[in-house]
């Protein structure tokens, strides 16, 4: 048992209550919310010999993070390094992980450029980092009020929306060779016109694109705890930066949500569950 400290919030889940992924991930009324959380283990089941009471840990629970206690099987956290704060912990085995595993699907190597379509948001502005750690340069689509934001981080700034293709057929330096699509807006669409492989293009939404070209979709349930716990480590060594937008307190659920909505900010939105 975890009392939680600070839970993530993620698009995803406003569409699951929407009905948006009824047949993936049906929700049954009343429904709990929250997928990534950070908190201190409040209790231990019989034979548990990892954890003890006290321990700061991360964790991954669909549609449940968001309380005050969650109850978890071991095997759904790992150690919170206390170098990393209780907002940035919470969002490793969300937007973190899926970054990993997105980077993970394109295998980015030196002399790369990638696309990152939405590199402002939670798990753009994460995967901009571990292309980059990989050697690849990041062309990053934006807002143009993020462009300044995404230079920060090491990436080339797009504007994203209508002329897309054309601003990137104009673009002064290498080749495209791989996309991370983490907004769909015809974007794997973009990618194909300007030459990069299906197989080298791994998109988050657009389900439609991964029937039509057979690109790929990997994302956070593609990682493994392991994974997650090396996430954890290299944020607190700073190798990698977690952006987190705004913290919210519970009683603003609401309008945390509603924020989380937009699709605009830089990073992720948190809750925080409890002073610590």
């Amino acid at each position: 048992m975890i009392e939680v400290v600070a839970a993530a919030m993620n698009p995803g889940e406003i569409a699951i209550r929407e009905g948006a992924f009824a047949t993936m991930w049906p929700a049954h009324f009343p429904e709990g919310q929250g997928n990534d959380f950070a908190g201190y283990i409040a209790q231990v089941g019989k034979g548990v010999g990892r954890f003890e009471v006290g321990d700061q840990v991360v964790g991954y629970l669909p549609r449940a993070a968001q309380a005050d206690f969650v109850l978890a099987p071991v095997s759904q956290v790992v150690p919170k390094p206390h170098e990393l704060s209780w907002e940035q912990a919470a969002a490793i085995t969300g937007v973190g992980a899926t970054a990993w595993a997105a980077v993970e699907a394109i295998a980015p190597h030196e002399g790369d450029t990638v696309v990152i379509a939405g590199a402002a948001g939670g798990v753009g502005s994460i995967a901009t980092q571990l292309v980059q750690l990989r050697g690849a340069s990041v062309v990053g689509t934006a807002s143009a009020e993020n462009a300044e934001f995404l230079r920060g981080l090491g990436a080339e700034p797009m504007l994203y929306g209508e002329g897309l293709f054309e601003r990137m057929k104009a673009r002064i330096g290498p080749p495209v060779t791989a996309l991370i699509d983490t907004v769909g807006r015809g974007n794997v669409d973009i990618a194909l016109a300007l030459g990069v492989s299906p197989g080298r293009i791994n998109t988050l939404v657009d389900g439609g694109a991964i029937q039509r070209y057979g690109v790929r979709s990997e994302a956070q349930e593609s990682t493994t705890p392991q994974e997650w716990e090396l996430l954890a480590r290299m944020a607190a060594s700073g190798a990698f930066h977690v952006p987190i937008e705004q913290v919210y307190p519970l009683e603003q659920v609401r309008q945390a949500y509603i924020d989380v909505a937009t699709r605009h900010g830089r990073g992720k939105r948190i809750l925080r569950m409890r002073a610590d």
